[in-house]
């Protein structure tokens, strides 16, 4: 386990774009919902954070609670974890509320990304349904491609046709949201990237890692490594060999998703 941070962890705006962002003493502010110390924001959360937004993150592993919904928040982030999408509120009732969250999020079109188990959440709580992987887990460095209603999406669209990510989910998302968009796939699991609405993003696959974590996830999961035909030290080498390439496509998706986030708040500073 990584060591776990601090409950609440506000990211303060470099001063530089403070002044950009608004012409009131208002910042973009992004509730960052980490349901497993397993799965911190790490370089996603820089990558938010450089552009301009500022992160309140709530870590559910310490019992920190969620907000009752997401009055003084621009956005919403939610994370994954080892948690199963299909668990009852008995088993991981730390995912009420991010359900709950999630709901209010598809009702008033804010800008969410939800990743790997908040995906999966998202998928469920929009109409969609989920399952035990049909082909087992999916672990490790891999593509996807775009499918062709991502180019005319704002935050996907100017992504390469095949962007490398990383893998590590044991569920599957089998059936999308009514009215939803598929954006990415690929041959193991169709539905790797979709949004709902005009705002409000899923990945079924993850883009926050570093070396350090996948090597936790990898030492953690031993059913998921073994699923990739691989041993351990060559999941951890390949996904280290591609995580230049990751922060190369994903920092600027990063940028173009907290540009969504800016909009909400610019429009609720001004009354909107």
């Amino acid at each position: 386990m990584l060591a776990a941070g601090p409950c609440r962890r506000a990211v303060p705006v470099p001063a530089r774009r403070r002044a950009a962002l608004t012409t009131l003493d208002d910042v973009a502010r992004l509730l960052v919902v980490v349901p497993s110390d397993t799965d911190p924001p790490t370089r996603l959360g820089e990558w938010l954070s450089d552009a301009g937004l500022e992160l309140d993150e709530r870590r559910l592993s310490t019992g920190e609670p969620l907000p009752a919904d997401l009055t003084g928040h621009d956005g919403l982030l939610v994370l994954g974890g080892p948690q199963s999408s299909l668990d009852s509120a008995e088993v991981s009732p730390e995912l009420v509320g991010v359900r709950h969250l999630l709901g209010q999020a598809l009702a008033a079109d804010v800008p969410t990304l939800a990743i790997c188990l908040g995906a999966q959440l998202l998928a469920q709580v929009g109409g969609g349904s989920t399952r035990v992987g049909a082909d087992g887990p999916e672990v490790g460095a891999t593509l996807v491609a775009k499918r062709d209603a991502a180019d005319a999406d704002p935050v996907f669209g100017p992504l390469p046709l095949s962007p490398d990510v990383l893998e590590w989910h044991h569920d599957e998302i089998d059936r999308l949201p009514p009215g939803s968009t598929l954006l990415a796939s690929n041959p193991a699991y169709p539905n790797q990237a979709y949004r709902v609405g005009q705002h409000v993003y899923g990945l079924q696959f993850h883009i926050e890692t570093d070396e350090p974590l996948v090597r936790q996830w990898a030492e953690g999961d031993p059913v998921g490594v073994a699923s990739s035909g691989l041993d351990l030290e060559t999941v951890c080498a390949r996904a280290a060999a591609v995580h230049p390439d990751l922060a190369e496509i994903w920092a600027p998706f990063a940028g173009r998703f907290a540009a969504l986030v800016r909009a909400r708040a610019g429009a609720r500073a001004a009354g909107g």
